[in-house]
């Protein structure tokens, strides 16, 4: 039976949508449930459109697909945004298991990337996904996941004609290469399907070009400045928009000196979220990375968010 509080997952996702870290527990692998209710309630209270789970910045990897099948039915239960999950695993026969606990939770969508870890040929990874198509129940909407620096990219050639084909409902295209978004944004002139960026920087430059939102990585740690920033474009409001968007790559320019997970996860614990345990100690030279991130943030973050909050 589908989950009751889900929000009306028909209806079509665009705006704002965190790709949200995942509590850990300490010396342990396994998913903190309880921290995790904590998490969607502070990002669904924030004014995102949506969260993303378990996907790279979710550190998926880490968890067994019971522990993530776990995690998803609690989280379905207690969102009042839609929730996509992303159910990518190393075979077919296991996202095909996660896809169906996911929408048997009701939530609003499933990501894919293409098997990870090997490198496969575009052929391959074609028959993955419409093999993984054909197994889900087709109410089910299905976004392709392109993250090339982890695992195979979907080939222009290949992301065209999967989407042609009206099986997928879109796309979040975490490359950060303008030139793939292209040709993605022509192939949605000919086959209406959700365009969603996955990469801060260039975000603005695909919501001109025609991206319907972002789910965005460093949205779990400051969701309202990424809110502030799509609002300012939609009003059309360019000091605000240019603004806010400097104060976004500011971010990233300091999240990326370490691996973003724990970047993310440590903004994260300095707005009182429990974000979990790191999955790898960043060692001594990432330790003084780390307690320079986070006096920088600490003074930076107040100033910020009252200017979101005008």
């Amino acid at each position: 039976m589908r989950n009751k509080k889900q929000p009306d997952e028909r209806k079509p996702l665009r705006g704002v949508l965190v790709a949200a870290v995942t509590p850990r527990r300490a010396h342990e692998h396994s998913i903190d449930l309880a921290a995790t209710l904590e998490m969607i309630d502070f990002l669904g209270s924030s004014g995102v459109n949506g969260i993303a789970l378990l996907g790279s910045t979710g550190e998926f990897v880490h968890f067994a697909l019971d522990d993530r099948r776990h995690m998803l039915n609690f989280a379905a239960r207690r969102s009042r945004v839609p929730l996509l999950v992303n159910v990518s695993h190393s075979t077919l026969d296991g996202a095909i298991e996660l896809a169906r606990g996911a929408a048997l939770a009701g939530v609003a969508g499933v990501l894919l990337m293409p098997p990870y870890y090997f490198r496969h040929t575009q052929d391959s990874i074609r028959s993955f996904f419409l093999n993984f198509a054909d197994a889900v129940d087709e109410a089910t909407p299905i976004y392709l996941y392109n993250i090339p620096a982890c695992t195979n990219e979907i080939a222009p050639a290949t992301v065209t004609e999967l989407l042609a084909g009206g099986r997928f409902a879109g796309i979040k295209d975490s490359s950060g290469n303008l030139e793939y978004f292209g040709v993605l944004r022509a192939a949605a002139a000919r086959a209406r399907f959700t365009l969603f960026a996955g990469h801060e920087r260039i975000y603005l430059a695909c919501k001109r070009a025609g991206a319907d939102g972002i789910i965005s990585g460093a949205a779990s740690a400051i969701p309202e400045l990424m809110v502030a920033l799509d609002r300012a474009f939609d009003a059309g409001v360019e000091a605000d928009t240019c603004r806010f968007e400097e104060y976004v790559i500011e971010f990233v320019d300091h999240a990326e000196a370490l691996p973003w997970p724990l970047m993310v996860k440590e903004a994260s614990r300095l707005r009182g979220v429990k974000a979990g345990a790191f999955a790898a100690p960043p060692g001594e030279e990432g330790e003084r990375r780390l307690a320079e991130f986070s006096d920088w943030f600490s003074n930076w973050w107040p100033g910020v968010m009252r200017e979101c909050a005008k």
